[in-house]
C-alpha cells in the first residue's frame, strides 16, 4: 500500500498537519462526491428520490457497516447519534425485574448518563486499576441475575486503550444480561468482529475514523435479542409497514430497523457512504497496521522528548489515540493550531490521533511544536 497516494483524497491535508481524527475524520473528495450526488437527486427528482434511490442508499450503508463488523444486514440500524441509539435500546428493558446496570469509571459520559437519569436504576461503576482500561474479570464478577445491562467502550476516549471483552461477554451470557459496547472510538481504526467480541449490541458511527462526518450513528443488535426487545421510544422508521402511514395500528419491523426513529440525515448518510467506501477499499486490518506503525513512531519521539503519555503498556492494546500529559493543554493546542498542527485536548492531556493518511514527518512536526519549536 502506497499510503502517500491517499493524501490527495483529503483536501485538509494540503492545508494543515491534521492529527485529530479521533474528534473528526478528514473529509474526502469521495464523500463530497456522494453528497453532490444527493443534491443532484434532490434537484432532479425531489421527493421521488426517496422511493427510487434514497431508501436503497440507506440499505447500502447498513450493509457496508454490517459487513465491516461481521454482522448480518438485518442486525444493523441507523440512528441520529450514540445518545439516540442508547436511548432506544435502554427503553426496552424491565428494570423492575433487573434493576442493575454496570458501567465503568473511565468511559465517555454518555454511556453512564443514559441510566443515571432513569428512576429505579441501581448503577454500578467499576473502577479502572491502571486508569487506561478495565480489568474484565472485575466487570464479570459484578454481573449477576439482577443485571439488565453491562455497557462500556471498546476503546476509551481518554486513554486509547483497547478493552478486552470476552470474560465480560461470557458472564453476561451466563446471567442473561445484555452486553453493549460503545465502539465509536474504535470502528475504522481497530478491526471489529461482533461474534469474537461477544457483545449483544454495539454502537458506532461515521464521525471519527470512518470519515463520514457528524449526525449519524450505527446500532448493531444481535439477532437473538432482536425480537425480545420492544423499545418504548420509537418512530415511523421502526414500523413494519412504514409507508402505510397507519396511525391506528403499530407493529415493529422484524429486524434491527425496529430501533430506528425518524428520517435519517441524508447528507450525512451520503458522506458516510463515501468515507465507508474508502475504509472498505483499504480494509480495517491494513489501517490498523498502518496506524500502529504511526503510533509507535509517535510514542518513540515523545519518549525521546521526555514527555509522559497516558496509555496501554502493550502495543496490541494501544489504538491510534495518544494522550500526552501537559500543564496547559488548551494553551498547547492553541500554539499548535497557530502553526497549522491540528490536535485536541482533554483535561490534563493533549490528544493526538494519527490516521492512515498521516506521515511520520507530520508526527515529528507535532512533537517539535509541542516542545517549543516551530513547524518546518
Amino acid at each position: 500500500m502506497n499510503w502517500t497516494d491517499w493524501r490527495a483524497e483529503f483536501p485538509i491535508l494540503q492545508r494543515t498537519n491534521y492529527l485529530n481524527s479521533c474528534s473528526l475524520g478528514a473529509l474526502s473528495h469521495r464523500a463530497l462526491g456522494r453528497v453532490a450526488q444527493f443534491h443532484d437527486d434532490w434537484h432532479n427528482l425531489g421527493a421521488a428520490a426517496w422511493y427510487s434511490i434514497w431508501i436503497g442508499r440507506l440499505a447500502e450503508l447498513r450493509a457496508r457497516v454490517a459487513r465491516m463488523i461481521g454482522a448480518a444486514d438485518s442486525e444493523l440500524a441507523l440512528a441520529a447519534s450514540t445518545s439516540a441509539a442508547l436511548s432506544v435500546v435502554a427503553s426496552a428493558f424491565d428494570y423492575d425485574a433487573r434493576p442493575r446496570v454496570i458501567v465503568v469509571d473511565i468511559d465517555f459520559p454518555t454511556v453512564a448518563y443514559q441510566w443515571m437519569v432513569r428512576p429505579g436504576i441501581e448503577l454500578v461503576r467499576i473502577p479502572s486499576d491502571d486508569g487506561v482500561v478495565i480489568d474484565p474479570e472485575r466487570v464479570a464478577d459484578a454481573i449477576d441475575d439482577r443485571t439488565a445491562v453491562v455497557a462500556l467502550s471498546h476503546v476509551f476516549f481518554t486513554t486509547g486503550g483497547i478493552q478486552q471483552t470476552q470474560p465480560i461477554a461470557r458472564a453476561a451470557r451466563h446471567h442473561g444480561a445484555f452486553f453493549l459496547l460503545d465502539a465509536y472510538q474504535s470502528a475504522g481504526q481497530v478491526p471489529i468482529d461482533v461474534t469474537t467480541l461477544g457483545c449483544d449490541a454495539l454502537v458506532t458511527g461515521p464521525l471519527k475514523w470512518l470519515l463520514g462526518g457528524p449526525g449519524l450513528a450505527y446500532l448493531y443488535v444481535r439477532d437473538e435479542w432482536l425480537r425480545q426487545l420492544r423499545p418504548t421510544i420509537t418512530g415511523w422508521f421502526a414500523a413494519r409497514d412504514q409507508f402505510a402511514f397507519d396511525s391506528q395500528h403499530f407493529a415493529f419491523k422484524d429486524d434491527a430497523r425496529r430501533f430506528e426513529l425518524g428520517t435519517p440525515a441524508l447528507p450525512t448518510v451520503h458522506a458516510a457512504l463515501g468515507g465507508q467506501e474508502i475504509i472498505d477499499d483499504i480494509g480495517v486490518a491494513a489501517i490498523r497496521a498502518r496506524n500502529r506503525e504511526l503510533t509507535e513512531h509517535l510514542l518513540g519521539r515523545l519518549a525521546d522528548a521526555g514527555l509522559r503519555v497516558r496509555g496501554a503498556r502493550h502495543p496490541e492494546q494501544r489504538s491510534a489515540l495518544v494522550m500526552v500529559a501537559h500543564d496547559d493543554p488548551p494553551g498547547a493546542v492553541a500554539r499548535l493550531t497557530a502553526e497549522r498542527v491540528i490536535v485536541d485536548y482533554r483535561p490534563g492531556y493533549v490528544r493526538v490521533s494519527p490516521h492512515f493518511y498521516n506521515t511520520a514527518e507530520e508526527l515529528d512536526q507535532f512533537v517539535a511544536v509541542l516542545t517549543g519549536g516551530t513547524r518546518a
